[in-house]
């Protein structure tokens, strides 16, 4: 590891890349998640450093939480606007990100939302990633006030 932790955040951010393509492939072909990310590590990981436990917590934990993760997105959704109109490679960057923000409160929500608008620009030149940073902060705000110096709203628990 380099000062800083710079080996660790940059295994971190391949594996949260990578469990952005392996969400698109699962819901692209249906495949299981266990399945998806046997593949990933076996076949993709060979060149880039990544946090393969941590990639595999997002593949496998966005199914198990998926229903709690879509409705805290649909809610930061304009009314006009559902979850199955959003492109699907940015349904994929909400749900991993969502699922750190809903599910795994280990890092801190400014850097899940900063690390998954990096990789929105990594997919997008357009207006996608200011999207994603509305929709996550939003989300943000509401699963993890306390963060942010405010109280937790009416109907969302504080883990």
């Amino acid at each position: 590891m380099t000062a800083g932790g710079k080996v660790d955040a940059e295994a971190r951010r391949a594996a949260r890349l990578a469990a952005v393509q392996a969400l698109y492939q699962m819901e692209l072909v249906g495949a299981g998640a266990g399945e998806v990310a046997e593949e990933f590590i076996a076949h993709r990981f060979d060149e880039t450093p990544t946090d393969t436990e941590f990639f595999r917590s997002i593949v496998e934990g966005v199914p198990v939480h998926q229903a709690e993760i879509d409705k805290a997105i649909a809610a930061c959704l304009s009314q006009t606007w559902t979850l199955a109109r959003v492109d699907s490679i940015l349904r994929a960057i909400l749900r991993a990100a969502g699922l750190e923000l809903v599910a795994q409160r280990d890092v801190p929500a400014k850097v899940v939302i900063d690390e998954y608008v990096g990789i929105a620009h990594d997919f997008f030149a357009g207006d996608e990633p200011g999207f994603v940073n509305a929709a996550l902060d939003r989300m943000a705000h509401r699963k993890r006030a306390p963060e942010f110096g405010e109280p937790v709203p009416d109907g969302e628990l504080d883990f």
